[in-house]
């Protein structure tokens, strides 16, 4: 091999300054560049105000939405800093909005909490804008800079009078070159951060605006997270209306804690550090878990709610029904990466533990009668879930994915390679026939559904493993279920619900999205899980070998499609017989209407609704989990009047491609 060590210098060394790094990799500053990323802007933004509210210098935050795609978030706080920084020689506002670590985040002069651990938010959001402006009212004037892609474009502007005695007001713009997908604002996503920051920050008024539309919504709740957990809880059966909540502080970090039990089989944890959500849980949430079971379990000792010889409570059987929310607030919180997922500080572990042990102990010998119901539910669920191991064990092998074990109902593929491999649902054993038949028998496995699956909102695992239908989709699926889940088993890259486009067929379709979402959210939050759409009409023209058929999935397609043929035979002189069938007036020979995917031939089917180049697919997305879960709540659960009016309420607008969760 050439030496060519002599070819390589200090020339093809690139040093990037100043805000470069943001603008060519920007995926590692704010996760990715589509819409999640775009919104991870307002957070960057609205994170330092939320952090002037938790360290009690502001009480009110108002995101704005503008008509020409900008975003301007406003508060009352202290206002940043506009003296000259010793270190850059530049106004403090100046060096804050264009250099990369700097800000109130770091050494003690800033904040003791605060939500943007990195110092990055608000130069990363400059960086990626076409524009920005800055203004800063205190000390009795107002301080105005603005910037190009992370450029200023103005010396700092310095005028006497405010039109308040302090605050930060920031607007951007988000860059199209690096936002291809999007740079439109999704109300529905500001909205709900907003609510959630006004539950966990006690005391203050968040407005949104959406000036595109005229939306407006302010969110002040007295109760904090108190409320929050009466909120997730809001249509189901609660075994009390108290509420348990503790708000300590302990050294420099607070831990605070509300929880309250339901009815139901599922448990709603929402965990944050300094009021940054980290879904994939962290070390808070392994003190919470072990202090709530200790606890519990010591109290059904102490009471002789457990006896003797019984085993202890689990933490699977004391979580079920359980609603809670954990705020912890430190002055270094460990999170990992800029997105903030996971919590790893180790000493918050015993934080919140300690907190858990004494209060909720003190709660539990204060209201006897709550304490034995959650005793009693847990001890419920530890009995099914012993009934439950047996026919877990029996569904689940080692070597599911090798093809051992499998559902006789199953049509497997021949594919071993996951990436490639795709399992269609079907409903009824004459879809499934033509599915099977008209496949691609390489890459498509096929498995049927008899009739309606058992609607798994209201059922413990014990109950759901005695269903021979989930059974064999949890036995295709190679995923395992309850504690023996894991996501690595699944032996499909796309799972599709292929059901009739009719009300039966997507009451199944919502049937096994319970499933999905009770008991295996993993798979759809990986985007595994998907809708088949087929069609609804179907126009041929010609007959035998000449015979077309164009398909229309739904009745304003098919309206269109015809007027646009009469339009075209019209242009090219045909004289239309008005008063004849439309499908006549515009060129076929026949209009058939599909009731079902039995219907279809082998040939049909494949065309239509499973051939990769022309079927259409809906991926199913969980966008707002605290969303869907009181959908299904309100749908599949206990009260009719829920269901009732919210079918009622919504059922004009229902469009399959918006099932977006």
């Amino acid at each position: 091999m050439a030496d060519k060590a002599g070819d390589y210098d200090s020339s093809e060394i690139r040093v990037l300054e100043g805000l470069e790094p943001v603008r060519l990799r920007p995926g590692m500053y704010i996760g990715s560049t589509g819409y999640d990323g775009l919104h991870h802007l307002i957070k960057e933004i609205a994170d330092n105000s939320i952090d002037e509210a938790i360290a009690g210098y502001a009480n009110k935050i108002d995101i704005t939405i503008l008509k020409d795609g900008g975003v301007r978030i406003d508060d009352n706080g202290r206002g940043i800093p506009v003296d000259i920084h010793p270190k850059t020689g530049k106004s403090t506002l100046e060096t804050v909005l264009t250099v990369l670590h700097a800000g109130g985040k770091f050494g003690d002069g800033g904040y003791k909490v605060s939500s943007g651990l990195h110092g990055v938010g608000s130069s990363v959001v400059n960086a990626l804008s076409t524009h920005m402006v800055a203004e800063v009212y205190r000390d009795g004037k107002s301080h105005h800079i603005e910037f190009d892609v992370g450029k200023p474009t103005s010396e700092l502007k310095i005028t006497k009078g405010t039109p308040r005695n302090s605050g930060t007001s920031i607007t951007f713009y988000p860059d199209p070159s690096i936002f291809k997908e999007t740079t439109t604002f999704d109300y529905n996503w500001v909205s709900n951060y907003a609510r959630h920051q006004a539950y966990l920050t006690k005391g203050i008024l968040i407005t949104v605006t959406d000036e595109r539309t005229g939306a407006h919504e302010a969110f002040y709740f007295e109760g904090g997270i108190k409320s929050y957990v009466k909120r997730l809880n809001n249509g189901k059966e609660v075994l009390s209306d108290d509420i348990f909540y503790v708000d300590k502080q302990i050294g420099d970090s607070a831990v605070e804690i509300a929880l309250q039990y339901n009815d139901s089989y599922a448990e709603t944890m929402k965990p944050f550090a300094n009021n940054v959500l980290t879904p994939d849980g962290g070390m808070h949430v392994v003190g919470f878990r072990t202090g709530l079971t200790r606890t519990v379990n010591d109290y059904a000792r102490k009471n002789g709610l457990l006896k003797e010889k019984e085993d202890n409570l689990t933490g699977d059987d004391i979580k079920e029904g359980l609603t809670a929310v954990i705020l912890v607030k430190l002055p270094d919180p460990q999170f990992e990466g800029q997105t903030k997922n996971k919590l790893g500080n180790p000493e918050v572990r015993g934080y919140v533990d300690k907190v858990m042990t004494e209060y909720f102990g003190y709660y539990l010998e204060e209201n006897p009668a709550i304490a034995k119901k959650i005793v009693n539910k847990a001890t419920l669920a530890a009995r099914a879930r012993k009934a439950a191991r047996a026919a877990r064990d029996n569904v689940i092998r080692k070597g599911a994915f090798e093809g051992l074990n499998l559902p006789s109902k199953l049509a497997d593929c021949s594919s071993r390679n996951r990436e490639d491999c795709e399992l269609f649902i079907v409903e009824g054993n004459s879809a499934a026939g033509s599915a099977k038949e008209g496949r691609n028998p390489q890459i498509q496995a096929i498995l049927p559904l008899r009739g309606k699956v058992l609607n798994t909102e209201r059922a413990r695992l014990d109950k759901m493993l005695a269903n021979q239908e989930l059974v064999s989709l949890i036995k295709g699926l190679g995923v395992g279920i309850g504690e023996q889940f894991n996501i690595d088993g699944l032996r499909y890259d796309k799972i599709i619900f292929m059901t009739d486009a009719d009300v039966d067929g997507l009451h199944i379709a919502t049937l096994l999205m319970t499933f999905f979402f009770r008991y295996m959210p993993q798979v759809i939050e990986t985007g595994h899980v998907y809708l088949a759409k087929p069609p609804l009409f179907g126009l041929i023209k010609g007959t035998g070998s000449t015979r077309k058929i164009d398909y229309l999935y739904d009745e304003v397609a098919l309206e269109n499609k015809l007027t646009e043929k009469i339009e075209e035979r019209r242009k090219n002189g045909t004289k239309i017989d008005e008063s004849g069938e439309r499908f006549k007036q515009a060129g076929y020979t026949a209009q058939q209407r599909f009731k079902g995917l039995g219907e279809m031939d082998a040939k049909q089917l494949w065309e239509t609704t499973m051939d990769p180049e022309n079927r259409i697919l809906v991926q199913v997305h969980i966008d707002d989990a605290e969303k869907a879960d009181a959908v299904f709540t309100k749908l599949m659960g206990d009260q009719v009047d829920l269901r009732k009016n919210f079918i009622q309420a919504g059922a004009a607008s229902v469009d399959l491609d918006d099932l977006d969760f």
